[in-house]
């Protein structure tokens, strides 16, 4: 065992012992890198955000929505119990970068999808305290009056595929006929949802003769937690 005044007096000795201790705590971290694909649990349902949930979840991250709002339910029973099942791995491989997070100014969002309407995530957004007047929420209301871009998003969809999301040649060249379909009425939702089971389609901000980034926003917030149906497993199910 080295003493330290000697390790301290002798810079080519610290220079190796230092070069060997971030050799070992730089493997500790890479190695289990490679063995990600068989350590997250394989579920049934998840997919690619559609390109209205991408733009909503763009959205989201711009305006620092993670910051006080985590996406992850730990394996409690007080935070199981309000919220739903605890979050499991697989539910975020297709986020970059994910949404888990740790701080909690407002409730955990991982699975507000389908907890409340389309009207009440509008108003929640646009005047928070006229529906939760205890909050210190900001106002998001500008999202009413700012049009979603659609002449890129195919982009936005390619840029994923580079990290590993799987969208095929079919949903790029129909990104931006999908982008408009999801919020209109009358969209053709059968190729929507052909491609993304699950999407929430129909108006979303009120106002079907506009897309906005409320309609982008909101879609996103109501896919949250729903594409895993976790009536079809148990906790069994889940353990390693």
């Amino acid at each position: 065992m080295f003493s330290h005044k000697k390790v301290e007096r002798n810079v080519i000795l610290m220079a190796i012992l230092i070069l060997v201790t971030v050799s070992i705590g730089g493997l500790v971290e890479i190695v289990p890198l490679y063995t990600v694909e068989s350590t997250i649990e394989k579920v049934r349902g998840v997919r690619p955000y559609t390109p209205l949930e991408l733009v909503g979840r763009n959205i989201y991250i711009r305006e620092g929505c993670y910051t006080c709002h985590s996406q992850m339910v730990r394996p409690f029973r007080d935070e199981v119990e309000r919220y739903g099942p605890y979050s499991l791995a697989a539910e975020s491989i297709y986020d970059h970068p994910f949404q888990w997070g740790s701080k909690r100014t407002g409730p955990d969002l991982a699975r507000v999808g389908g907890k409340y309407s389309n009207e009440w995530q509008v108003v929640h957004l646009a005047d928070p305290r006229a529906v939760v007047p205890e909050t210190v929420m900001p106002p998001y209301e500008f999202l009413l009056d700012r049009l979603v871009k659609t002449d890129d998003i195919a982009e936005h969809l390619k840029a994923n595929r580079a990290v590993g999301v799987p969208y095929s040649d079919v949903m790029i060249e129909a990104a931006r006929q999908d982008l408009l379909a999801q919020a209109d009425p009358d969209g053709d939702h059968e190729a929507l949802l052909e491609r993304y089971p699950k999407a929430v389609v129909g108006d979303f901000d009120g106002d079907p003769k506009s897309l906005t980034e409320m309609d982008a926003m909101v879609a996103y917030l109501q896919i949250l937690g729903r594409m895993v149906d976790f009536a079809d497993y148990t906790t069994d199910d889940f353990r390693q």
